[in-house]
């Protein structure tokens, strides 16, 4: 498979700059193939989602949270620098993504508040990661400068409303550098609504990574690495999905982080643990039934993630609909609702 099989033009106009004022007010396309092979699109707020579920389903949301994860510092020769954790192994220290005029070296040092001499210094490289060491515990610093961390296609500098929206109702355990944004539909009406029809849910926990936005730059596409993130499933969970499958149930992923996730653990049989799962046009999917999740960048390995799932050509129609219907693209953007593809 070629990197350029994912390609589509998105109008500039159609990426989502920021939130609805309601969770729910989202669009939901459905887009679902026939007994006899022909695609349908339908079009429908995301309120009707419950339209969609049954009473045997069960909802599997990702359940971390994202942190502030952004951080602006000063080289000691002045120059500015850009930090973006991608992940926490220590209490001061971290993995992280650098941008600077030039490359900091390693010794660095990367000053955060001169006056209160709160830095970071540099330790090492891995692959295009550098080792940090904070002089504060890291759950300080970021509390206390971390901005949230919007995906490097929303342009406006984070406010008080990206604090509280670019977080799931649902989110509990800090780690995300990027949100799980098929979650961002729900509020706590709409989950006390699907409760009420009898329709379970449960989490699981992926830690999202600054890698999901790295971009595939393979033309071939057995020559990407994908980047690895932390996950675990806790033993309800488990057991939840092994009664929806005796019962006849469906289990529906809230995002790919959520669907990643449970076809690791399915792969491997290891509740907790790193997955660099790569989901190309030809993966046998093993647990998830259906796939609740938004629109995706174009070559992005998560449009060849649902392009495996539902089909490439179910996808190239959607997104086809999608755009001609303008829909809102990316993490604010609107939602799919997708079959797995028999």
């Amino acid at each position: 498979m070629r990197l350029s099989d994912f390609d589509y033009k998105l109008p500039t106009e159609l990426i989502a700059q920021f939130p609805l004022a309601k969770r729910t007010d989202s669009r939901l396309l459905q887009a679902t193939r026939l007994n006899n092979g022909a695609i349908v699109c339908q079009d429908g707020l995301f309120s009707d989602i419950l339209q969609l579920l049954k009473a045997n389903d069960l909802l599997i949301f990702n359940d971390t949270r994202v942190i502030p994860a952004r951080l602006f510092a000063k080289k000691e020769t002045g120059g500015h620098v850009e930090i973006l954790i991608e992940r926490v192994s220590e209490d001061q220290k971290a993995l992280a993504q650098i941008k600077a005029s030039k490359s900091p070296q390693i010794g660095a040092q990367l000053i955060i508040d001169a006056a209160l001499n709160i830095k970071a210094s540099v330790q090492g490289r891995q692959d295009s990661f550098y080792l940090l060491k904070f002089s504060n515990t890291i759950a300080e610093v970021l509390n206390q400068y971390g901005e949230v961390p919007l995906p490097p296609y929303i342009t406006h500098t984070p406010d008080q409303i990206d604090v509280s929206r670019y977080q799931t109702v649902l989110a509990k355990n800090p780690g995300a550098v990027a949100a799980p944004t098929a979650g961002l539909h729900f509020d706590e009406d709409l989950l006390e609504k699907i409760a009420q029809l009898g329709i379970r849910r449960a989490t699981v926990t992926l830690h999202v990574g600054a890698g999901t936005f790295t971009p595939v730059r393979h033309e071939d596409l057995s020559l990407h690495q994908m980047h690895s993130e932390w996950y675990s499933i806790p033993e309800e969970t488990l057991q939840m999905i092994q009664e929806t499958k005796k019962n006849g149930g469906r289990i529906i992923c809230v995002g790919t982080t959520s669907l990643r996730t449970l076809e690791s653990y399915a792969n491997h049989g290891n509740k907790t643990g790193e997955t660099n799962l790569f989901i190309t046009p030809g993966y046998s999917f093993k647990l998830v039934d259906c796939l609740i999740t938004n629109f995706h960048l174009p070559k992005s390995t998560l449009l060849m993630l649902v392009s495996a799932f539902s089909g490439s050509d179910l996808i190239r129609q959607a997104y086809a609909h999608a755009i001609e219907k303008q829909y809102r693209f990316f993490s604010y953007g609107d939602a799919m609702f997708l079959n797995r593809q028999t």
